[in-house]
């Protein structure tokens, strides 16, 4: 997919390979970037806190600590009151963080270690401890130190990214400090958008610290995050010749009894978002509810896999698995749907189906879009919920891997792969907590399948545009936010 418009994300290592190809191959020193990363926080601090009654610095032993150090002292040079608390050994301090250690000494910022200060109750934290290099769980006083951050009742400003969070993979470790704005520098890490990120790192500002852009040249990338507008300005303007039958027929398969809501909520997404036609093949006894609700839909009630039959003849892509079930008629209509050979997108209990081995014996192929939630992908996986979360990164193209098509590995931070590029999308909020928002995914991405774009691109669109309705949706309050709220705002967002 063209990544125009994208922003390219970054492990740990590749923006440590950034750092090395701006200090070693554009002679840009090490002290410089220092300087600009404190200059950019302090920058960002006084932003969000015009005058804060005293700024309190935690700083470790890396160079983390020394953007601290260098932010303590611009604070002190400004008269505002300020003290570092030192933790770790000040001894293990070398190379461009010791002379911004010996910079904030001699220009008097007092320097405490953080066994003997006790944090005071006012002021803006600062936390410069950790940085991108933790390689394991946090522990000892830097531990210790994080539980007081986070239960100090202060604002916290996080230097690169929060301290015990995972740069590559938006884990916490063990403990993370709960920030209110983070500043990261050089290139933005992908840890900082998935996951458990969005509770640990407040609003995040990006900073590149004057690096040419032919070092990002040097460095590979295969992560990018998305944005909704390019997305939209790649689906063409229809023709004032335009009927329906350019833009698709999506087949709905689903709605086993006591679920019928959920192959309805897919239906009338896909005509929202632009199908030609929808069709619902569910059960007999729930077509007149589903006539009701969206007579557009055209539900049709079939009683085994060979009445799809020429349901799956007209249609252009299928949506199997919203209110699916996982009885002998959902198996039945599953493998018919799976023979047929058309293109697939599968979700809920059509994946938890696949994931049992009981029914597609071809358990990889290159036209579906499997959107499983971190649940459904540990049954895919073989693995548990854990595992998955653990490294979303791993587990979408591991899915992909063993799957093919196109993987979106939902949760906060989704993440889209096609097996050569993984693409993130952090629209999206804690209102779509509730059911169905899985079901209106589905029936988005078949619609704009049907539309034909590529599969990533209906996929990745799919996801900015749900994420992004929702945050659309939750303007009104978080609490009580249903998936169908989420139906006319993606409407309006494509226009």
């Amino acid at each position: 997919m063209d990544t125009t418009g994208t922003e390219r994300l970054y492990t740990a290592a590749q923006t440590r390979e950034l750092d090395r190809c701006a200090i070693q191959d554009h002679q840009i020193p090490g002290s410089t970037l220092m300087s600009r990363a404190a200059r950019a926080a302090f920058g960002c601090l006084l932003q969000a806190w015009p005058q804060p009654e005293r700024i309190q610095v935690l700083c470790g032993t890396g160079n983390n600590g020394g953007d601290g150090f260098l932010i303590a002292d611009m604070a002190h040079k400004r008269g505002i009151p300020v003290t570092v608390l030192q933790l770790g050994d000040p001894g293990k301090i070398g190379g461009d963080a010791l002379l911004a250690r010996q910079q904030a000494l001699a220009n008097g910022v007092p320097i405490k270690s953080f066994e003997e200060a006790p944090l005071l109750g006012v002021g803006v934290i600062v936390d410069a401890m950790l940085g991108t290099g933790l390689g394991g769980e946090v522990r000892g006083e830097y531990r210790e130190a994080i539980a007081t951050v986070n239960s100090s009742g202060l604002p916290v400003l996080a230097v690169d990214i929060p301290s015990g969070l995972c740069a590559d993979s938006g884990r916490v470790l063990g403990m993370a400090v709960r920030a209110d704005l983070t500043v990261t520098f050089i290139g933005l890490k992908r840890g900082l958008f998935t996951n458990a990120a969005a509770d640990h790192t407040g609003a995040v500002e990006f900073n590149d610290l004057g690096v040419p852009g032919e070092v990002y040249s040097q460095v590979d990338c295969d992560s990018y995050r998305l944005c909704l507008g390019p997305l939209l300005q790649r689906l063409p303007r229809r023709p004032a010749t335009a009927h329906k039958g350019l833009y698709g027929t999506v087949l709905v398969i689903g709605g086993e009894r006591g679920m019928a809501g959920a192959a309805a909520l897919a239906a009338e997404a896909a005509l929202r978002c632009g199908a030609g036609l929808a069709r619902v093949a569910t059960r007999e006894e729930h077509v007149a509810a589903l006539v009701a609700r969206t007579p557009e839909a055209m539900p049709i009630g079939v009683r085994s896999g060979q009445d799809l039959a020429p349901l799956l003849e007209a249609a252009d892509v299928l949506v199997v698995g919203p209110g699916l079930g996982q009885s002998s008629w959902s198996e039945q209509l599953l493998q018919a749907a799976a023979a047929s050979g058309k293109p697939m997108v599968l979700d809920a209990d059509g994946l938890n189906l696949l994931a049992a081995g009981r029914v597609i014996a071809q358990r990889r192929r290159d036209n579906w879009v499997l959107t499983p939630h971190p649940g459904e992908a540990a049954r895919l996986l073989g693995c548990s919920t854990a595992e998955v979360q653990a490294d979303r990164f791993a587990a979408a193209r591991s899915l992909q891997q063993t799957y093919g098509g196109v993987t979106v590995l939902k949760g906060n931070g989704s993440l889209v792969t096609d097996g050569s590029q993984l693409l993130l999308s952090d629209y999206g909020n804690p209102g779509m907590a509730s059911g169905g928002m899985g079901d209106v995914l589905s029936g988005v991405i078949g619609a704009l399948l049907a539309q034909r774009p590529t599969a990533l691109e209906a996929a990745a669109l799919g996801v900015c545009l749900h994420g992004a309705a929702a945050d659309l949706a939750a303007e009104e309050g978080q609490r009580g936010l249903l998936a169908s709220d989420l139906i006319p705002q993606m409407r309006a967002l494509l226009g």
